[in-house]
């Protein structure tokens, strides 16, 4: 019987052996495929945030771009307000002269026919 026992004990302790032998090989290749997850996701992490930085540098250009047209196109509004003006007053100046010519012609007429 204390044989019997003995050779029992021995195969459940090989048995148990073998039970915590897989379990750390388990463990190790679960440890394993963590860190090549964790090692992924941080690959993954800088690329999407070098996505993000380049468009981000992008924009801002962009955005630049923008800001020196619309001052471009302002200064243009402006300077065609102040031609617009300029051309109003030329105007007003040549109806007034045509006004005179008129008046005068008007005049040397009235003259002739006397």
């Amino acid at each position: 019987q204390l044989h019997l026992t003995i050779s029992e004990k021995n195969e459940l302790t090989k048995s148990l052996e073998m039970v915590q032998n897989e379990l750390q090989e388990k463990e190790s290749e679960m440890k394993r495929e963590i860190s090549e997850y964790e090692d992924r996701l941080l690959q993954a992490e800088k690329e999407h945030q070098d996505r993000l930085t380049e468009a981000n540098r992008k924009n801002e250009v962009e955005i630049e771009a923008c800001h020196e047209k619309i001052s471009s196109l302002e200064h243009f509004i402006s300077s065609q307000k102040l031609e617009i003006e300029h051309l109003k007053s030329n105007k007003e100046q040549l109806n007034n002269s045509l006004k005179e010519a008129n008046q005068a012609l008007g005049e040397l007429l009235k003259t002739k026919v006397r």
